[in-house]
C-alpha cells in the first residue's frame, strides 16, 4: 500500500538521519534517562530543586534509609546529574545545572498534558 505523504515523510526521515546524534550521545542520554527513572532518584531530584541540602536533611525530605539515599546520590553524582562540595564535615548536595531542573519541570508538564 502506498504512503499518502510519501514525500512529506521522506523528508522528515532525511532531516532525522541528518540531526541524528551520534551513537555515543544517544548512549549517554539514554543511561542519564535510566539513572534518573529510578524513584527514590527521582525524589531526591525533586526534593534538590529546592536548593542544596545534606544527606540527613535529604533522608528527612525522601524518606528511606541514610545509606539507601547515599548509594542513589553516588549514582546520581557518577552520572553528571547531581554534585557535591564538602561544607566543613558535612557534604552538601546539589542538582548539577539548570538543566535537569529543566527536564524535571518538563517532565511534569508534559504528566499534566492533554492532547
Amino acid at each position: 500500500m502506498e504512503c499518502q505523504h510519501k514525500a512529506e515523510h521522506e523528508g522528515a526521515a532525511r532531516r532525522a538521519i541528518e540531526n541524528m546524534p551520534p551513537e555515543g550521545e544517544v548512549e549517554r542520554v539514554a543511561a542519564i534517562f535510566k539513572t534518573i527513572s529510578e524513584p527514590s532518584r527521582l525524589k531526591i531530584l525533586f526534593a534538590l530543586r529546592h536548593g542544596e541540602m545534606c544527606v540527613f536533611h535529604i533522608v528527612e525530605a525522601v524518606g528511606g534509609a541514610q545509606s539507601a539515599v547515599s548509594h542513589q546520590l553516588r549514582l546520581l553524582k557518577a552520572n553528571g546529574i547531581v554534585k557535591s562540595r564538602r561544607d566543613g564535615q558535612n557534604i552538601v548536595y546539589s542538582l548539577a545545572d539548570e538543566h535537569v531542573v529543566a527536564v524535571l519541570e518538563l517532565a511534569c508538564t508534559h504528566l499534566h498534558c492533554k492532547l
